[in-house]
């Protein structure tokens, strides 16, 4: 098998689906792993959801680890470019080659699987045993795992973590989590584990109700960023930002190319989270190299120049206000945004927080196998009725053209929303400065 034979076999699997709401998906991932071997139980998991900053916070505690010199896995999804970015070993993807030799031999196990009736398995499950897997295989010392969707009923939630973390509570996903923060909240709380701590990011107060009240159930110990860990002396300069995390074991000088504010909030869970982890020992000094070296591909991420361009994934109402911060801390001119957003995704919420930064916006589309962009015109609709002057452009590219030359040069062009129109504008921009250097 190739891995052009390998992506073509995983985008049949992208409409083969189940609702999360059932017990039937996760029946099929342990039935699935099982005929693997169990791989997840072959290693110490960092387990981390939450509506955003799992993704961030995730590859800051793989990071740590890797820098305090253990091997370690990072699953996190979705991926900007390429499915291997979902299974990283110290930082780098597995080989593409090996990607497809991994699916290769899990075939039999996937036809096991059809013969008994679970269906074939997903995209999102197929990638992420192939993760698992590979980690078993490569003899980890430990993995740090992203939960896909909600917790309770995703994939991942098969693993027996060491910690479990929750970044954040908002609304996304309502069609399948819940209309509301607490409906939203016990999903995500589902990640809790008897006698393993449940490390708590701030969330409204409805959530984290409906958190303690699940942790309680489930036997998991509470433990809250806010009561464990406090960030101090805040520097922010062009492409980098400083600041200390301060617990009660330590103070964490840290200096990374992360930036935004919510990236410091990110900061400190994780932070909380590895000083629970009681079978490795992090030095401080680990934690501050590996936030020195750090980079977030598509969050906050900044191409300095005139104008300045920004990738940051805000799919949704919270990381849009998350980004709004940021760049209000960052620059001083008028934003640009190029922006796609996702069917069932909330637009009116998305471009109503934006727009309460001065600039412009450009309205634009995405071409995903199994996913479908929210019309340009339609999101021109909607910004008229709530008062946003924009204008629609069909292409990503000439949408981002059309950005560009209608920013000064102390301006910022801002290519967010979708992962999908984030990751198309991402690759072609990097093409572009390659091509001229």
């Amino acid at each position: 098998m190739t891995f052009d034979d390998a992506a073509a076999y995983l985008l049949e699997t992208i409409g083969e689906t189940i609702s999360p709401r059932t017990s039937y998906k996760l029946d099929r991932m342990v039935a699935f792993l099982r005929e693997l071997g169990d791989p997840h139980l072959a290693y110490p998991v960092v387990h981390v959801g939450g509506t955003s900053g799992k993704g961030s916070t995730s590859t800051m505690i793989a990071a740590a680890l890797t820098a305090s010199g253990y091997r370690t896995a990072l699953h996190t999804k979705p991926h900007l470019h390429d499915a291997t970015e979902r299974a990283r070993i110290d930082g780098t993807a597995i080989e593409r080659e090996r990607f497809a030799a991994q699916l290769e031999t899990m075939m039999p196990a996937i036809e096991r699987i059809v013969a008994a009736g679970f269906g074939r398995p997903t995209y999102y499950e197929t990638v992420l045993a192939l993760a698992f897997t590979y980690f078993a295989d490569e003899r980890v010392d430990a993995a740090v795992i992203e939960v896909g969707l909600g917790g309770r009923l995703d994939g991942t939630n098969v693993v027996k973590p060491d910690v479990a973390a929750i970044t954040s509570v908002g609304l996304d996903h309502t069609d399948v989590l819940g209309d509301s923060i607490e409906a939203i909240a016990r999903e995500k709380a589902g990640i809790a584990k008897c006698g393993v701590p449940l490390v708590v990011a701030r969330v409204p107060a409805g959530a984290l109700r409906e958190i303690e009240t699940c942790a309680a159930a489930a036997g998991a110990r509470m433990v809250c960023v806010s009561d464990h860990a406090r960030v101090e002396s805040v520097r922010v300069w062009e492409s980098r930002q400083a600041f200390d995390v301060v617990t009660a074991r330590e103070r964490y000088r840290l200096q990374t190319r992360a930036l935004g504010v919510f990236q410091r909030a990110n900061a400190a869970t994780a932070i909380v989270a590895l000083e629970q982890l009681r079978r490795f020992t992090i030095p401080r000094a680990a934690v501050e190299t590996a936030f020195d070296e750090l980079t977030v591909a598509g969050r906050m991420e900044i191409h300095r120049g005139a104008p300045s361009v920004v990738f940051d994934i805000a799919h949704n109402a919270e990381k849009a206000e998350q980004l709004v911060a940021s760049l209000r801390e960052t620059f001083d001119g008028r934003a640009h945004f190029v922006i796609a957003i996702g069917e069932s995704k909330d637009a009116r919420q998305i471009l109503a927080t934006l727009a309460s930064l001065p600039g412009t916006f450009t309205l634009t589309a995405f071409a995903a196998a199994g996913r479908s962009a929210t019309p340009p015109q339609t999101l021109l609709a909607i910004a008229r009725e709530i008062g946003v002057t924009a204008r629609a452009v069909d292409d990503p590219v000439d949408a981002f053209a059309v950005a560009k030359r209608n920013a000064a040069a102390g301006d910022a062009v801002i290519v967010t929303g979708s992962t999908f129109v984030v990751a198309t504008l991402r690759r072609w921009h990097t093409e572009q400065l390659a091509s001229v250097s």
